[in-house]
C-alpha cells in the first residue's frame, strides 16, 4: 500500500503537546503506523552506561507518534494539505487536494 507521509517529508503537527510545529519526518514505521519526527514529541531517557561505548545519563529521545495526527505540508502551496493519489501514466503518485499539484518524492 502505498503511504501518503515518508520520510524527509515537511509536516505540520495537529494534535498533541506539539501542535502547530513544522519538522520534518526522520523515519517511518508503516507497519505500526508511526512517524519519528525531528525535534517533536521528544521524551527523556535514563541510559546505562556500556563500557568503552557510551556513557551513562538522561538523554532526549524523539519518540514515535501516529501519522493520524500529522499533515502533510505541500511543497508548491505551503499549506498542510491530505494527500490522494492517482495513476500518472505508469506510475502511482501523490497529489495535494487543495492545490491539484504532485507531491514528488522528497530530496534526502
Amino acid at each position: 500500500m502505498a503511504e501518503k507521509i515518508v520520510t524527509g517529508d515537511q509536516i505540520l503537527v495537529v494534535r498533541g503537546k506539539d501542535r502547530g510545529a513544522r519538522a520534518t519526518v526522520r523515519q517511518n514505521m508503516p507497519s505500526r503506523d508511526m512517524v519519528i519526527v525531528e525535534g517533536v514529541n521528544v521524551a527523556k531517557k535514563h541510559q546505562r552506561a556500556i563500557p568503552r561505548v557510551r556513557q551513562a545519563g538522561i538523554i532526549d529521545m524523539e519518540m514515535p507518534m501516529h501519522v493520524s495526527k500529522v499533515m502533510l505540508v505541500c511543497p508548491s502551496c505551503d499549506h498542510p494539505t491530505r494527500v490522494g493519489f492517482r495513476v500518472d501514466g505508469d506510475t502511482k503518485v501523490r497529489y495535494c487536494k487543495k492545490c491539484d499539484a504532485v507531491i514528488g518524492r522528497p530530496s534526502s
